[in-house]
């Protein structure tokens, strides 16, 4: 007579119990039905599901899926598990479409490698951007190319970033949105490319204070993004989404985050002002406060998550600026 373990017995009831969903995805704009899958096990994940719906539906590839409970709801994470959440053993999702589909390590080199281009082509002053006479010039002021070596260090040091220090929780944006990206930060540096190396541009008020305390103001910023960079990398193992409180480390650069939620883009801000008083040129300012705004948002909005997820998160920390922000 066989002889069963009680472990074995537990998981056959358990399995005895378990019921297999039937699940249909609906088109989230005319709920006409787009797919009926049956028999689908109780912890299979929206990531499974969607591979599913790619097969019927080819077109569709699960980057592209946005997953939804309610037709105007928010889309479902991946990982979300099928009998947990809030469906019968006969589940209906609403489908949206969300556009072909890009990976962020693709669109930050886009967007980092224009810039660092576009103001060298202004700093060597090749033909047709400024008067024949100054073709392949070079500036008699020596903050023009102490600028140019720092606006180059910034992009490259972003690109190097991007390849070996970031992990994204998303791993694609929508396509469309590396169009905008780029015409906001390759017209950008066009613009301020074209002041700070134009033959007719005048130093600094201050002069060589003014430049070199500029230049301390930059690079202990750059130094201090790099820092809350790697500090924020190391809460996320590979291939991790898990989302952890970001506390200081020994470095001393990440001592910051008694304050701020977001020094990164603090670090960044400081880094843009730094900039802005070593060139002193109207559209580095313009370029440094559009960028102040868009990451006060992001600052935010990532301080808000935060604070609903995390139950003890620290009370004196503000998004982006010590007290005021």
């Amino acid at each position: 007579m066989p002889c069963h373990s009680p472990s074995l017995l537990r998981k056959g009831v358990q399995a005895a119990k378990m019921k297999h969903y039937e699940v249909e995805i609906l088109d989230a704009k005319t709920k006409d039905k787009l797919c009926f899958l049956d028999k689908v096990e109780p912890n299979a994940t929206i990531g499974e599901i969607k591979s599913m719906f790619h097969k019927s539906h080819p077109q569709f590839y699960p980057a592209r899926q946005s997953i939804r409970l309610d037709p105007k709801g928010k889309s479902l994470k991946d990982e979300e598990v099928l009998q947990h959440l809030p469906v019968g053993t006969t589940a209906t999702f609403y489908f949206r479409d969300l556009g072909a589909q890009i990976s962020w390590v693709t669109v930050f080199l886009t967007e980092y490698t224009g810039p660092l281009v576009i103001y060298l082509l202004f700093y060597f002053r090749v033909p047709f951007i400024y008067a024949p006479k100054y073709d392949f010039t070079t500036s008699k002021h020596w903050v023009v190319h102490l600028a140019c070596m720092c606006h180059s260090f910034h992009y490259v040091k972003r690109l190097l970033e991007t390849l070996f220090v970031h992990r994204f929780s998303h791993g694609t944006m929508p396509l469309r949105n590396i169009f905008k990206n780029c015409t906001y930060y390759w017209g950008f540096a066009a613009w301020m490319a074209y002041y700070i190396n134009h033959p007719l541009y005048t130093p600094p008020i201050y002069g060589e204070q003014q430049i070199r305390l500029a230049l301390i103001i930059f690079l202990f910023c750059q130094f201090g993004n790099f820092s809350i960079h790697i500090a924020l990398r190391n809460l996320r193992p590979p291939g991790s989404k898990t989302r952890k409180i970001p506390y200081p480390t020994k470095n001393p650069f990440t001592w910051i985050f008694l304050l701020v939620s977001c020094p990164n883009y603090t670090y960044e801000l400081g880094s843009w002002l730094g900039f802005t008083l070593m060139t002193q040129c109207l559209p580095v300012a313009f370029f440094t406060l559009v960028g102040f705004i868009q990451m006060t948002v992001w600052a935010k909005g990532k301080h808000r998550s935060y604070l609903k997820e995390f139950r003890d998160y620290p009370p004196l920390r503000s998004p982006i600026l010590p007290f005021v922000l």
